[in-house]
């Protein structure tokens, strides 16, 4: 019988083991913290966005997006959904196509492959946080309080975002200890950082928006939803969803009226006698006329497009997810490692991340489905 060590206890860690585990292999899984999952158990605002309808390979970033079709085409959206549902619960999906448990609670996810694991008499060990990984005539795993040995490890410990959870980046030192390199990590899915005078005093305004990535006058991104000014920038869905585009010196125009037509807003600043009432947020507006100085027709136009200075984020402590680690071209097509055989990898600790929407845990799923065929075909 297979001897599989699964270093992370994470979605793609915890996806590993119960497909290994249905396959008859000895299974076990290593968890650095107190508990299985606790990532997984916050996804979607704690409501638990599994995945997307929507999920296609131009919805990631990646150093081989054709590795990624490929991956996808194997195990996308309906096959996780099955996946999910094989262990008990529904999954519907809502008008932008996430998908979550009909409770709504990410944590009953965790706890659909919590139970799943104990059926399968899979063994996990929590606390363990792996120190060393070696190979000699096979995987020697070394961490404080014990060590095994096994035929195959899948890392699947994460990147470095979210640290709260256990996601530090310091699986990255284990597969570079075989010679893998890794792309430069950087935060996203996360708050923007932005020019000072554009939120002050505007701290706790949420409005729905219209949001454009501009790089050098060149639109690269829009999207509409929730925006939240902080005290340093911007925050909210489509923030979030923003920041997989934008970068420090890009510029962020925000629409707050995007159902409203310029014809019409100018008509309706003009019958109010030049002011904004019932028409943006009264915080807003003495911002907005603040920074127009009078002009009029400078006030009208940004209602429809407030530009911010994108300054940075709020690093990996605030982030969902990691863009960078180990890029796929020192994989093969099961996420395999080209510098020895028997490693694989699975998640975010591969350089492959989504938009925000359920595509990054879908990712953590379709790369455990395809490493688990892997090792079970070997």
């Amino acid at each position: 019988m297979k001897k599989i060590c699964i270093i992370g206890g994470g979605a793609a860690g915890l996806a590993c083991a119960v497909f290994l585990g249905r396959k008859g292999c000895d299974v076990t899984v290593l968890e650095r913290g107190a508990r299985l999952g606790r990532k997984l158990s916050a996804t979607g605002n704690g409501q638990g966005n599994v995945t997307n309808t929507a999920v296609s390979a131009e919805r990631y970033f990646s150093d081989d997006r054709e590795a990624v079709k490929s991956a996808l085409a194997r195990f996308g959206a309906e096959e996780t959904v099955s996946f999910l549902e094989s262990m008990g619960g529904i999954f519907l999906s809502d008008a932008r196509g996430r998908v979550y448990p009909a409770s709504k609670q990410a944590s009953a996810v965790t706890d659909l492959f919590r139970r799943e694991l104990d059926g399968l008499k899979v063994h996990t060990v929590l606390n363990a946080h792996v120190k060393d990984l070696a190979y000699q005539e096979g995987f020697k795993i070394v961490w404080a309080e014990g060590r095994m040995r096994a035929d195959a490890v899948i890392l699947a410990a994460g990147g470095a975002a979210a640290p709260s959870f256990g996601t530090d980046g310091n699986a990255y030192a284990l597969a570079q200890a075989f010679g893998h390199t890794l792309v430069p990590t950087r935060p996203v899915l996360v708050q923007l950082r932005c020019d000072k005078e554009g939120v002050r005093g505007l701290k706790g305004i949420r409005v729905d928006a219209l949001v454009r990535v501009l790089r050098q006058k060149k639109e690269l991104y829009r999207c509409r939803g929730d925006v939240l000014f902080t005290d340093c920038g911007v925050s909210g869905d489509a923030v979030f969803r923003a920041s997989s585009y934008a970068q420090t010196g890009d510029e962020l125009l925000l629409d707050f009226l995007p159902d409203v037509s310029r014809e019409r807003l100018a008509r309706a600043i003009a019958a109010n006698q030049n002011e904004l009432l019932c028409i943006v947020n009264n915080t807003l507006a003495r911002t907005i006329q603040k920074r127009a100085n009078g002009d009029m027709a400078r006030v009208s136009a940004l209602v429809k497009e407030y530009p911010l200075g994108v300054t940075g984020t709020l690093g990996f402590d605030c982030a969902q997810v990691t863009r960078g680690g180990i890029p796929l071209c020192e994989t093969d097509a099961s996420f395999q490692s080209k510098k020895r055989a028997g490693l694989y990898f699975a998640g975010e600790i591969l350089n492959v991340d989504g938009e925000c929407g359920g595509y990054n845990l879908q990712w953590a799923f379709t790369s455990a489905f395809c490493v688990s065929e892997a090792i079970g075909r070997a």
